[in-house]
């Protein structure tokens, strides 16, 4: 049973490492426009509520357990994540919004025209600008298992890889 448990885990963790990946990918394309164009911004933009919607629910666990521990025993960086975590949820959803207000490409080409106004082009840059920095935070509390799961996944079975060939090229 412990190894099916392992298995899981190990199926979980490549997951939410190519989860996020493609959510950083995404995001650095998106942050700016004019480089990838208005277009592929918008679109990008949001395909990335799937992403994120994919990225906490493969986290519920750690969301409920935290939640749940909040105001009991809980260590103080696992506090601070879980804040975190909730002001990048709320800007991700003031850029969303302030997004969708402000769109010229992906909701006009779907018949969508909303109306100007109220300073939405200013919110989205602020909050983009806001979610930014708390990216860098956030990434830098998850920065350990980032290399960790970087090194597990990807770079030793790469190294594995080439060393099985090698082998095969010394004995043949």
């Amino acid at each position: 049973m412990t190894e099916e448990v392992s298995k899981n885990t190990s199926s979980q963790t490549k997951s939410k490492l190519w989860v996020d990946i493609l959510i950083f990918i995404a995001f650095l394309v998106t942050m700016d426009p004019r480089s990838s164009g208005l277009a592929i911004h918008e679109w990008l933009s949001l395909s990335m509520l799937a992403a994120m919607t994919v990225h906490l629910l493969l986290n519920w666990d750690w969301i409920i357990q935290i939640t749940s521990r909040f105001f009991g025993k809980l260590g103080g960086l696992n506090r601070v994540n879980y804040i975190l975590n909730w002001l990048l949820f709320v800007d991700g959803t003031l850029i969303m919004i302030s997004g969708i207000m402000i769109s010229e490409s992906a909701l006009p080409l779907l018949g969508i025209h909303l109306p100007q106004g109220f300073g939405w082009r200013r919110l989205h840059d602020m909050s983009a600008n806001l979610f930014l920095l708390m990216l860098g935070i956030h990434t830098a509390l998850h920065w350990n298992w980032i290399v960790n799961t970087i090194n597990r996944y990807v770079v030793q079975p790469v190294v594995r890889l080439f060393a099985a060939g090698a082998k095969k090229d010394a004995s043949a």
